[in-house]
């Protein structure tokens, strides 16, 4: 097996985003997107999938958040797609089930090679601090394109906002590390190709 890791780098006339990602790390996440709690959310996924991630971004803040979160999700996505190679030996599917106090998410994930996001979170406000939630849509959405990953995620409750998102993040970091782990050397698929 191959070392597991990509670089991307993404430069348009509203962001410019420099990420790699190591799938096999210790979950090291060094993330400045200048939005922090965007950087939280992913030191979250870092730490709770194993999975490095260094990223360094800028974009268009004046407009709003909008487009680095999603060049930023474009970006981890790709470096995901192309660290796994074919992959080759990996589970491919996880799922995980995390409480955060009074939030509980549930995610699954499928490296399928088609993208799907089924994405049932209901916040109770329009904002964490100056951080708009429907963003979270937005970025996930992004990552589960780019990646081509099946991305279903589920928050049957809470009230907390903060709490939903990293009750979200921590499931879905879960997640990815079942997914990603080698246990064979075949392909996961009856097609032999994902």
């Amino acid at each position: 097996m191959s070392d597991r890791k990509a670089e991307i780098n993404r430069k348009t006339t509203e962001t410019q985003v420099n990420l790699s990602l190591n799938l096999d790390g210790k979950g090291i996440c060094k993330s400045n997107t200048g939005i922090g709690f965007l950087d939280h959310m992913l030191a979250h996924l870092s730490k709770h999938s194993g999975i490095d991630i260094t990223i360094q971004a800028s974009g268009d803040y004046e407009v709003d958040y909008h487009h680095t979160c999603e060049d930023a999700a474009i970006c981890l996505g790709t470096a995901f797609n192309e660290a796994l190679g074919d992959k080759r030996g990996i589970n491919r599917y996880g799922w995980a089930s995390v409480p955060m106090e009074d939030a509980l998410a549930n995610a699954s994930v499928d490296i399928s090679g088609r993208p799907y996001l089924a994405y049932n979170i209901q916040f109770t406000s329009s904002k964490i601090g100056s951080f708009d939630v429907e963003l979270l849509e937005e970025f996930l959405r992004s990552f589960t394109n780019s990646a081509r990953i099946n991305m279903h995620i589920n928050v049957p409750y809470g009230t907390n906002n903060h709490h939903i998102a990293e009750s979200v993040f921590k499931a879905l970091g879960q997640a990815f590390a079942k997914a990603v782990e080698v246990t064979g050397d075949e392909i996961p698929s009856t097609k032999g190709v994902l």
